[in-house]
């Protein structure tokens, strides 16, 4: 994580020419497979210290498996740019491995209301929030660096508190004569997105909201892709305009069907919303949470003994049928207490 000293509140900020070396030396533009286990990817790419950030928005399409991995190795004093994330990087300040946050909508789980673990670990001191922004200024932060800036131009925060606390710099813009807020990069450590299908390359498609995937995979040192499915490469080709995330930007390609549960993933399955309520009774207190933890993620042995443990294919199927709409939605889990 990169930190420049004379702005408290800037965080994950590079030079550009420095990443544009990075890139050089490490992100290829030969067609190699980069298939492996996600044991090993997240070995790899995952360091102790590193800022991360995950794909998907809200609770859909995010790549929790990959985040049982990061809880079940102990890999710690992580910092995640939370942008629209919420259950992946809740369920790592639960476990402790996240001890520093840059915020926009971090702390909800929407209905089901706010996260109480998260809650705890900034109330305890065990995590830090480091600075604060919008859901369109970290997509922007993401933009910048992808586009190899050093930062993206905007009004959306004048005037307003969320300016002080985001990195932000405001200068007299030129032309207008106006101030305008100047927005740092993100150039995350790295980045774990969870798609449909993806080649063994690394070639990316999203059914359906594609949030800041595209942005957050050319902005990010190493890129780790979970997918529903590894498909051959006739599949990609044959419709190339799905392919959102192009495989010159990532590094680890692992195949995990179910990889989000217990959220969404559109047109394939819907949310758990059993499973939900059962963490969100557990989030209670610390010590029900260390007891989900425990039973869930620290004595599987990887994702495939967790889905056997919610249900396995029974509960898997019928998710898949209420996703589409061959059986009737459940209620909706809500924080009890």
């Amino acid at each position: 994580m990169t930190t420049v000293k004379e702005n408290t509140f800037l965080y994950g900020w590079e030079h550009p020419d420095k990443m544009r070396e990075y890139r050089k030396n490490n992100k290829s533009m030969a067609k190699k497979d980069k298939r492996t286990t996600l044991k090993e990817a997240v070995a790899r790419g995952v360091k102790e210290g590193d800022y991360i950030v995950f794909g998907g928005m809200g609770s859909v399409r995010n790549p929790i498996a990959a985040v049982h991995e990061i809880i079940r190795q102990g890999i710690g004093n992580l910092t995640i740019g939370t942008k629209g994330s919420q259950h992946d990087w809740q369920l790592l300040a639960a476990a402790g491995n996240v001890t520093n946050a840059e915020v926009s909508y971090g702390f909800a789980d929407e209905v089901r209301g706010l996260s109480l673990p998260a809650r705890r670990a900034v109330e305890s001191g065990r995590l830090k929030v480091l600075s604060e922004t919008t859901n369109a200024a970290f997509q922007w932060r993401f933009t910048a660096a992808a586009k190899g800036l050093p930062f993206y131009p905007t009004r959306s925060s004048l005037g307003t508190d969320t300016l002080t606390y985001s990195g932000s710099k405001t200068i007299i813009d030129p032309f207008t004569k106006e101030p305008i807020e100047l927005l740092p990069a993100c150039y995350p450590d790295v980045a774990i997105i969870h798609v449909h299908r993806a080649d063994k390359y690394g070639n990316c498609q999203i059914d359906g909201n594609i949030a800041e995937d595209i942005e957050i995979a050319h902005a990010a040192k190493f890129v780790i892709i979970t997918a529903e499915q590894i498909v051959p490469d006739e599949v990609i080709e044959s419709d190339p305009a799905q392919t959102k995330i192009p495989y010159f930007t990532v590094d680890a390609v692992v195949e995990v069907p179910y990889g989000s549960h217990p959220n969404q993933v559109p047109r394939l399955y819907s949310f758990d919303e059993d499973h939900w309520q059962e963490w969100l009774d557990a989030s209670i207190t610390e010590e029900t949470t260390e007891e989900y933890l425990d039973k869930y993620i620290y004595s599987s042995n990887d994702f495939y003994d967790y889905l056997e443990k919610i249900g396995g294919v029974r509960v898997l199927r019928q998710l898949e049928n209420i996703e589409k709409k061959l059986a009737p939605y459940p209620t909706v889990a809500r924080r009890r207490g």
